[in-house]
């Protein structure tokens, strides 16, 4: 016989959802079988599966060790042999705030590969925060996304109230998400830009177009009008010369590749992005600096009231210091203005 208390990141949850997810391999039928047989008991009382589950709730199986290991899948119960040591600029019960390093997937892309999730799940195993037994019901996942070669800001829950409340935030658009990054050319005042976005799943790749355009059917011969996303961004210009300009860039609608794709659009790439920026002014850079990929980092995160279990984190805002490169290129460039204001950055 097997008992499980139910804790909080399990509860709201049905009875039949909770089993499934415990027992991740047993038919659906084989769940509801010993439900109707009592081998699976509610509080010592027979169950029909669709109760919502309360904290501190008693859920009994009386089935053997073997079936239930049978039923389990063990992968999701080991830690990950290849560690990565987070660099977390906050943490509470709840959530985890992590500067992630250009390179590290946010989430898998296929099963084989080990991503920021794998990271944190083996940081709470092996911290005590979270035990092994409890990944068969709930997994900590990140909140939001940064693309491989990107750095800076991710948020992860580490309970149920946190994925659901910070998802929730990022959905509604209601905190604020800034980014740094270096672009081509001189740009010397704040601007709010607005287009549509469409990406090609085949080449993983977006095009932006202007709104006039999209009417006039300049997007292609098939372009549709619900092909294309609307998307806004917002920036200003920290420091610039006449070659390069270091913005903060207010991220305020979140599309895929957003902030490359649309800067590039208005002839501004960012420095060490191959994919939408020039080729010839990014291997200037990589020759000197070695840099290998779009220079861009999520740098701030703003953040509203919010409610409930996460209130103390109400109007806070919480900043990634910038990688190494960042401070090497902010350092070494002859800024024709700004140059305090990019000092600033570092500190």
């Amino acid at each position: 016989m097997k008992e499980i208390i139910i804790k909080e990141n399990e509860a709201g949850q049905r009875l039949d959802k909770f089993l499934k997810k415990y027992l991740s391999e047993a038919p659906a039928s084989f769940i509801y079988k010993m439900l109707r047989k009592k081998n699976i008991v509610l509080n010592t009382k027979k169950a029909s599966g669709n109760e919502h589950l309360t904290q501190g709730d008693s859920v009994k199986l009386f089935l053997s060790d073997e079936t239930i290991e049978k039923f389990s899948v063990r992968e999701t119960l080991a830690c990950h042999t290849k560690s990565e040591k987070l660099d977390i600029i906050y943490e509470d019960e709840h959530v985890l705030l992590i500067n992630k390093k250009a390179g590290v997937l946010s989430q898998k892309a296929r099963k084989e590969d080990v991503s920021l999730v794998e990271y944190v799940t083996d940081y709470l195993v092996q911290s005590g925060k979270i035990t092994k037994d409890d990944l068969r019901t709930f997994h900590p996942a990140v909140c939001n996304r940064l693309d491989r070669n990107t750095s800076g800001l991710i948020v992860a829950g580490k309970s149920l109230a946190g994925l659901q409340t910070m998802a929730e935030l990022f959905k509604k658009r209601t905190l604020k998400k800034y980014y740094l990054c270096f672009v081509k050319g001189c740009i010397t005042r704040p601007e709010h830009i607005c287009g549509f976005l469409k990406k090609d799943e085949r080449t993983n790749k977006v095009q932006i177009i202007q709104e006039r355009d999209l009417h006039e059917g300049k997007g292609g011969k098939k372009c549709k009008m619900d092909d294309f996303l609307p998307i806004e961004t917002e920036y200003i210009p920290v420091a610039w010369n006449e070659k390069l300009t270091l913005l903060k860039v207010h991220l305020i609608t979140g599309r895929t590749h957003q902030i490359r794709a649309h800067l590039a659009s208005t002839g501004h790439p960012l420095l060490g992005d191959y994919k939408y920026g020039e080729k010839c002014w990014n291997d200037e850079y990589k020759k000197r600096y070695r840099i290998e990929s779009q220079m861009l980092h999520a740098y701030q995160l703003e953040l509203p009231a919010v409610e409930g279990a996460l209130s103390g984190l109400s109007n806070q805002t919480f900043t990634a210091p910038v990688p190494e490169q960042f401070r090497q290129l902010i350092k070494e460039t002859s800024w024709e203005h700004g140059i305090q204001e990019a000092l600033e950055v570092l500190h």
